[in-house]
């Protein structure tokens, strides 16, 4: 196979994906290292946000770039209150009560989907979108800001966790939250903060998952495993750890249609999990253990 054959048609969609695959397994990342349970709402909760932009972007009429980051606000808020009504109070509870507790989030999320938007295929715009060709790569504009974003709002967030008082403060909480609290760390601000980032990626992940293919109730669902696998394979609790093990599993998965038939492809993800539980379980970037 020629080189630029395989980077059009196999590495780059790759790269798209695992771009999506990460900003997903960031949030989940998050979670884990924070608040220690394994939120499987996560990805009902990316397909609410994509919904949430094909909302503003048929009421008002505006790009589905602009719908963004009003759809990230929206997810930030409902995880929020999610958290408020459910998490919290199972909070003292088994973590494997609340992980099942999340289980009946996600089909309360995808119900309220299903209802509000209905169960069909939707797109955030018609017609088809030609690649563009740079140097010999054939890729699209918007799969371009797909990869930009997510290494922006990743490089954002990196940030934050690092310099600033409230991401130190999330630092020290996933640490030892029994010590950042006796250090005077308000760990139920923190836990706010943590929903209200956590949503805002979800919704980002939804929303490039849709305007790169379509927009479907259980499109979350269908990334759940992958992103739960690039969060594994990097290191859970290092977000760094889940950009790479986002993009690692995004060019798997893609680039398995060579060997297996398309169908089984999501088996790679399934595979990639099931490989560093067995040889490396805290992840390539040695993160938390599950």
């Amino acid at each position: 196979m020629p080189f630029m054959e395989f980077v059009n048609f196999y590495l780059m969609p790759g790269i798209v994906l695992g771009s999506i695959y990460a900003l997903g397994a960031v949030g989940i990342t998050l979670v884990f290292g924070i608040l220690r349970f394994a939120h499987l709402a996560h990805g009902d909760l990316a397909t609410l946000g994509a919904f949430a932009a094909l909302g503003v972007v048929t009421i008002f009429g505006v790009s589905p770039w602009v719908a963004l980051p009003a759809a990230m606000v929206f997810c930030a808020f409902m995880a929020i209150g999610i958290d408020k009504l459910f998490y919290d109070y199972l909070s003292e509870r088994p973590k494997i009560i609340v992980v099942m507790s999340s289980l009946g989030i996600a089909l309360m999320l995808r119900a309220i989907v299903q209802v509000v938007w209905g169960v069909d295929t939707e797109t955030y715009t018609r017609g088809i979108v030609r690649p563009d060709d740079y140097w010999g790569i054939r890729i699209r504009d918007r799969e371009i800001y797909t990869i930009i974003a997510m290494f922006v709002i990743v490089g954002v967030l990196w940030a934050f966790l690092q310099k600033t008082k409230w991401g130190k403060a999330m630092r020290a909480m996933s640490d030892n939250p029994d010590l950042a609290l006796l250090s005077g760390v308000d760990n139920r601000k923190i836990t706010m903060l943590t929903w209200g980032i956590v949503g805002m990626l979800c919704a980002a992940s939804g929303f490039f998952l849709g305007i790169n293919t379509e927009l479907k109730p259980l499109m979350g669902w269908t990334m759940l495993l992958p992103m739960f696998a690039a969060a594994i394979l990097g290191g859970v609790g290092r977000v760094e750890g889940a950009v790479i093990g986002g993009l690692i599993v995004g060019i798997a998965e893609e680039t398995s249609v060579l060997f297996i038939p398309g169908e089984y492809k999501a088996a790679m993800a399934f595979a990639i999990l099931l490989l560093i539980l067995l040889v490396r379980p805290t992840g390539l970037l040695k993160g938390k253990v599950l």
